[in-house]
């Protein structure tokens, strides 16, 4: 295949749910993993003269989403009904924004730092409030191809952020939602937990083909199913590959093919129909009898807009800027959220050199907290405990090797820095020590001296690890000077 023959059109469709404790229009609990069913009221099941009531924290997590997103923030935003018929949809309709959403007309920065493609800006059409529908639970695997439908669902809060077709590989949109979810998280407005449905993405691609009588487009396909970001950037990569061998097959006809909706089969790692792509016709949108619009004014506004902290693309340029760490220790740092970027601050505070920091945060705090499945919130040494051990490995009283043992001590056993050392038998080893230490390796060793003197300076690696065995707590660039000095004065 010419890839250079066509340029793939990429939109995104992000459903995030709102970090709200009840639902959008009632008081039902927003909770994960309850038991089926029983979440639910007769506002959210659509029983007949139950009257919704909107959600304010809800409306102003949106509005915040927005702003981060920069968009427009209209004074005036209304509700309306979006009308189609599904098991999960006991109301027949859903309650969503149409023309008049809560924000419209922004855009996300994005960008790569392994260099492979440029930073670019993709553009927000709009981010609208819309009620989640129920979850359908598929039973196939015992043959009797049975569905049932969980309502707990049914009313909770979602923010739909639809991107402009800006997107032009895989890649990109990869990166356009990992930075997307970042931004969410840093705000406060959703936990972004794909696995509990906390985030979900729709893809909308299509081709425009390069040939001799002119660019050709293929019909839109949007993707749906895809749980997982690297999921997003196979199904894209997959869809890119079959509309390019669809085209080829049908050449000019490309009308005759419809606008589809597809599934992405993971386990195949292929797309599948579902079905002819609906129009915004299709759903009969109104407007909704039973909710009245929303009007802003500028204090409200300006109240919503001073929650506002920095975005992670703001977090990383301190880093780099301010801290002086590379791009990629950056990125790593913001990765983790908002609380490692907390913590990492509140060491440095403690005066552990920036850099110092975060490697042991890259390397050996991020495995502890994975080996424990815990989050730094949780983790048992305390940034200023941190640091102290920091301190301690920078002035050369502990070497990094011997840090690492304090610490998992301090984790696994709750001691302070002083208690774990003491356990280790780690003390500070004197000059004289030192020196005594390193004459007497040097008396047992001639054939390594006579081959530093010979200019074979890795042979000196031998004896500072049996300088080692004999005494842990000498420091090994402490041993390693002072054996060359011996040897060069000989």
């Amino acid at each position: 295949m010419n890839m250079a023959s066509f340029r793939t059109v990429i939109g995104l469709e992000v459903h995030v749910q709102l970090k709200t404790r009840t639902k959008l229009f009632c008081r039902c609990s927003t909770r994960f993993g309850a038991p089926p069913n029983t979440q639910v009221c007769p506002v959210c099941t659509g029983m007949p003269g139950a009257l919704p009531k909107l959600n304010r924290r809800a409306l102003e997590l949106a509005v915040l989403a927005g702003m981060a997103l920069h968009c427009e923030i209209p004074r005036f935003t209304k509700w309306d009904r979006k009308n189609y018929f599904y098991p999960d949809l006991p109301k027949g309709y859903q309650i969503s924004q149409y023309d008049l959403p809560v924000s419209q007309n922004g855009y996300l920065e994005i960008g790569d730092d392994q260099g492979r493609f440029a930073s670019k800006r993709v553009g927000i059409i709009r981010a609208h409030l819309e009620e989640d529908a129920g979850k359908s639970m598929h039973d196939e695997a015992a043959g009797v191809a049975e569905s049932r439908i969980d309502l707990n669902r049914t009313g909770t809060p979602l923010l739909e952020i639809v991107s402009r077709p800006d997107m032009a590989s895989a890649r990109e949109a990869k990166a356009y939602l990992t930075e997307l979810k970042l931004l969410l998280e840093y705000l406060g407005v959703s936990d972004c937990n794909m696995q509990e449905g906390s985030l979900r993405v729709d893809a909308n691609v299509n081709l425009h083909i390069d040939t001799d009588s002119g660019t050709i487009a293929t019909p839109i396909v949007e993707v749906k199913n895809m749980n997982s970001f690297r999921a997003v950037e196979r199904a894209l990569e997959f869809e890119a590959r079959r509309q390019y061998d669809q085209w080829r097959q049908t050449g000019e006809r490309l009308g005759d093919v419809p606008k589809q909706t597809r599934g992405w089969d993971d386990q195949r790692e292929v797309t599948v129909p579902q079905r002819e792509k609906e129009e915004s016709s299709d759903y009969r949108y109104f407007p909704d009898p039973d909710l009245v619009p929303v009007v802003w004014s500028d204090a409200e506004l300006a109240a919503i807009r001073q929650r506002l902290g920095a975005s992670p693309r703001e977090v990383r340029s301190r880093l780099i800027q301010e801290a002086g760490l590379s791009a990629y220790d950056a990125g790593v740092l913001v990765q983790q959220g908002p609380a490692m970027i907390a913590y990492w601050d509140a060491v440095i505070a403690e005066g552990v050199s920036p850099k110092r920091a975060a490697n042991w945060l890259q390397q050996d705090i991020l495995r502890l907290l994975k080996e424990r499945s815990e989050s730094i919130d949780e983790f048992p040494v305390s940034a200023e405990q941190l640091a102290e051990l920091l301190r301690q490995v920078e002035s050369g009283k502990l070497n990094t090797t011997r840090g690492r043992e304090v610490l998992t001590v301090m984790v696994e056993e709750g001691r302070d820095l002083v208690s774990s050392m003491e356990s280790l038998g780690i003390r500070e080893v004197d000059a004289s020590e030192l020196e005594t230490l390193c004459r007497e390796l040097l008396q047992k060793n001639p054939s390594v001296v006579e081959d530093v003197r010979a200019g074979k300076v890795k042979a000196i690696g031998a004896l500072i690890g049996q300088a080692r065995k004999l005494n842990p707590n000498a420091d090994p660039g402490a041993v390693r000077n002072l054996l060359m000095e011996m040897v060069n004065r000989s």
